[in-house]
Formats: C-alpha cells, structure tokens, sequence
C-alpha cells in the first residue's frame, strides 16, 4: 500500500505568522499557505480548485481565502470550497507546532 503523506517538513517559525495573515510557503516544490487562526495553525495547498490558480494576495474574510480571480472561498481550517464557482476542496495538511517551529505534512490526495 502506498502511503499518500509525506513526512512532516519545517514551513516557517510561528513568530513569523501575524494572526488572519495567510502566508505562502514552498514544501517539496509544492505552494501552501500557512494561516495562524484563532491560536491554531492551518495549512492548505495553494490551489484554486475551479481554474488551478493560486489564491494571489491571500486574502481572508473569516475562515476562508478568497480566490482573486473568480472570488471562490475556502475555509483554511478544511479546504472544503465554500462557494461558487468552486465545487471541490483542496487539500488541507497536517500541521504541529515544536517551539517555534510550524511544521506541515503535505497530503497528495
């Protein structure tokens, strides 16, 4: 069977992340956005299902970014696609924190 994580990687220091900032980081050649939300760290991919887009600019309204292009919303804390014009989820990943260190597990699926 083969496995479909990855081992967990360094993403970036906690102190770095200012709350409701989403911030975009590169783990084994793949972009994700690392968000600190109330107190807890989140990481999605960087990944618009409905064009394969990135989110751009990062903005957060609540829980989810928002799409620049088409304005589609994701909840950080899921992945899941809040609302049109995206109709899937991407990919949410594993994240702990050791000391300062944020650390991610990429999920392939």
């Amino acid at each position: 069977m083969v496995s479909n994580t990855h081992q967990f990687q360094f993403a970036c220091k906690l102190s770095s992340l200012q709350p409701n900032q989403p911030q975009t980081f590169e783990i084994e050649d793949r972009f994700v956005i690392v968000v600190l939300l109330n107190d807890q760290v989140f990481c999605i991919e960087d990944l618009c299902t409905h064009d394969g887009g990135t989110f751009g600019d990062n903005k957060l309204e609540g829980s989810c970014i928002v799409c620049p292009r088409h304005g589609a919303k994701f909840d950080v804390r899921t992945g899941a696609a809040m609302c049109m014009p995206a109709t899937e989820a991407t990919l949410s990943h594993m994240v702990k924190v050791e000391g300062d260190d944020v650390l991610v597990q990429l999920r392939d699926n």
